[in-house]
């Protein structure tokens, strides 16, 4: 058995006096927050200095000498709030988001506990009630966790748009050992190769038979509602630097808040829904890897508004939480998942039948493919799931379309996991690679 990390959510319900300790709690992290973004800013304006994160984690304790209400939160989770700065301009040096900036309570939505002290979960996995020590408060709270393990942090969540209150855990659950030690081991009948689309939502082949799952399109359904009142709250008084938001812009601006919630809820309720299905039927999944984030970048220029519809469709359907969901269940049960490089494997343009790719192939307006070469026609992503499963089952021609050649297995394999895995092994690679050590073959998803 393999431990892994799971993480479990439970509603809270809080009573009027624990409310209003939750919510003292949740301010006065989020004014530790604006003062770690104001002290980084300063230090820099000033000094042309970077501040660390154990610069601002040491000050703690004067910081709490000077401001009394503070001292009666728990250290851990202060130092965890300091982390959340630091985490956000690392992000920033990287490129990846903006520059960190002062938030307003309204857009801060809780704390965490980095471990498991400074709080007490009294539940098996099933309703219960968690005590906060600092707060001196224990909340009654209802859910029901599919793996239960042992807790090992703690984030307390506020949504503004449902008024509501949420416990969210980190739980180290065992995970079974995959049932296949190599490539002769894989039993056919219970691979599934599936596709992610737009018009299609997911695009199954099991060897047998195809099976489509359309788009839902929640998005796109109540695009009309929420672009109704978006425009009623731009009739009203909204908040700017010196002036309060009128109470009707922020009625209206609750209620914009509640249909995107409740888009987002039908959305997470279908995508468990389909990858409970999938999980529960195979025992080994295959895709290819799909950089979401590229393939939802705004366009500039002409298409501009097409690019637009298509990142919509993308984001509704939701590539990248259906395939960790799709993972994670698999692994769960202790089946596993294959991805496959696109760039190197590219199943959208490659001929199942013969192998040949056809780089015609890849505009995304051409549905149906025939190949010149042999003759074979296919919808094209029915073409993709048949390459993704012969490839799984050694059965796809063309050079290079092996499990071994893609990187996916070795001839010494005992495995096959997900991305997680493949950081692994990439750190122990340098780390051997630095030690003077050779590589060990491995069998692990590829990037």
């Amino acid at each position: 058995m393999a431990l892994a990390t799971r993480r479990q959510t439970f509603r809270l319900y809080p009573s009027k006096a624990q409310q209003k300790a939750l919510l003292s709690a949740r301010r006065l992290h989020c004014y530790l927050y604006n003062a770690c973004v104001a002290h980084r800013k300063a230090e820099y304006k000033l000094h042309r200095r970077t501040v660390t994160y154990l610069e601002q984690q040491n000050l703690l304790p004067e910081f709490k000498k000077v401001w009394t209400e503070f001292a009666q939160l728990h250290s851990q989770a202060l130092q965890a709030t300091v982390k959340r700065v630091d985490f956000a301009y690392q992000r920033f040096f990287q490129g990846l988001s903006e520059k960190p900036k002062c938030k307003s309570i309204r857009r801060y939505s809780g704390w965490t506990y980095p471990a498991k002290s400074g709080w007490k979960v009294n539940s098996t996995g099933k309703h219960s009630t968690v005590t906060l020590n600092d707060l001196g408060i224990t909340l009654k709270m209802r859910g029901q966790a599919k793996h239960w393990g042992v807790p090992t942090t703690l984030t307390i969540v506020y949504k503004p748009s449902q008024r509501q209150w949420f416990a969210s855990f980190t739980v180290a659950v065992d995970i079974p050992e995959p049932k296949f030690g190599s490539q002769s081991d894989l039993r056919y009948e219970s691979i599934v190769a599936y596709d992610l689309g737009t018009e299609t939502a997911l695009t199954l082949f099991d060897g047998a038979e195809f099976r489509e799952i359309t788009n839902p399109r929640f998005t796109q359904r109540s695009e009309e509602k929420i672009r109704k009142v978006a425009r009623l709250k731009r009739r009203k008084r909204a908040p700017k630097k010196g002036i309060k938001a009128s109470r009707r812009w922020k009625k209206v601006n609750r209620r914009e808040s509640q249909l995107k919630a409740k888009v987002a809820r039908q959305r997470r309720d279908w995508q468990h829904k389909v990858t409970s299905e999938i999980a529960s039927r195979y025992d080994i999944g295959v895709t290819e890897k799909l950089n979401t984030k590229a393939m939802t970048r705004s366009a500039k220029g002409k298409g501009k508004k097409r690019k637009a519809g298509l990142n919509k469709s993308i984001l509704s359907v939701g590539f990248g939480t259906l395939n960790q969901m799709i993972t994670y269940k698999i692994e769960q049960k202790g089946g596993l998942v294959l991805i496959l490089p696109t760039q190197t494997l590219k199943p959208s343009q490659r001929c199942p039948q013969c192998g040949a790719v056809h780089k015609e192939w890849a505009d995304l307006s051409n549905r149906y493919h025939g190949c010149s070469d042999c003759g074979f026609e296919v919808a094209r992503d029915r073409g993709s799931v048949i390459v993704l499963y012969n490839v799984a089952t050694n059965r796809q021609p063309g050079l290079g379309t092996s499990l071994v050649s893609l990187g996916c297995l070795s001839t010494t394999s005992k495995s096959c996991g997900a991305m997680k895995q493949l950081g692994q092994r990439k750190r122990l690679k340098s780390c051997r690679q630095a030690n003077g050590a050779e590589e060990t073959p491995s069998a692990y998803a590829v990037g």
